[in-house]
C-alpha cells in the first residue's frame, strides 16, 4: 500500500462536506453537477451509503449512493468523483467496498449504476468491481438519448453487478 493509500481516510459523509462535494463533482467532468441543496442531502439523507474520500484535510473523492426502495438488496451508485491528485490509487474501488461492506449494507447482493457509453473510466472501475467481487456485470440501456432526454445527454446504460 502506498503511502497515498495509508493516509485517506474513508467515512460516511456529513452536511459539511456538501461544498466540498460541489466543487470536486464540477471538476470531474463528465459528471453532471446538481445544484449544492442536491449534495447536502446526499451527504445527510444518503450518508450511510455514500463515502467521502479525505487526504491532507481535503476532500479528494466522493460516491454519492443509495438503496433502491424496491430492491432493498440493490445499492445504485449514482456518481463517483476522484479528484485529479488521488487519480491511479485505486480509489474509487476502495471507496465502493468501503460503502458495501458497511452494516447499512448487509443485504446488498447487487450495484448498479448508470453510465455513459463514453465513460470508460466509470466502464473500467464497474468491470473491474464485478472481478474483484467474483460476479458479472450486465448492460442494458435505461434512459435513452431521445426519448428520456430530448437529444440533450447521451444515452445512460444501467450496469449491474452481482449476485455478490
Amino acid at each position: 500500500m502506498n503511502t497515498s493509500q495509508k493516509r485517506t481516510e474513508l467515512r460516511a459523509p456529513c452536511a459539511t462536506d456538501g461544498p466540498d462535494v460541489f466543487r470536486l463533482i464540477s471538476q470531474c467532468p463528465p459528471l453532471d453537477t446538481n445544484s449544492m441543496y442536491c449534495n447536502l442531502l446526499q451527504c445527510t439523507h444518503f450518508s450511510n451509503t455514500s463515502v467521502a474520500a479525505i487526504q491532507n484535510n481535503e476532500l479528494v473523492g466522493f460516491i454519492s449512493g443509495y438503496i433502491l426502495p424496491e430492491q432493498t438488496n440493490t445499492l445504485f451508485i449514482w456518481q463517483v468523483a476522484v479528484g485529479e491528485k488521488a487519480r491511479g490509487q485505486g480509489l474509487a474501488g476502495r471507496m465502493v467496498q468501503n460503502i458495501i461492506g458497511r452494516p447499512h449494507c448487509n443485504n446488498v447482493k447487487f450495484i448498479e449504476t448508470t453510465i455513459t457509453e463514453s465513460n470508460k473510466a466509470s466502464w473500467a472501475l464497474f468491470e473491474s468491481l464485478a472481478k474483484k467481487l467474483r460476479t458479472g456485470i450486465s448492460k442494458s440501456s435505461m434512459f435513452d438519448r431521445d426519448k428520456h432526454f430530448s437529444g440533450e445527454h447521451d444515452t445512460e446504460f444501467l450496469a449491474r453487478i452481482g449476485p455478490f
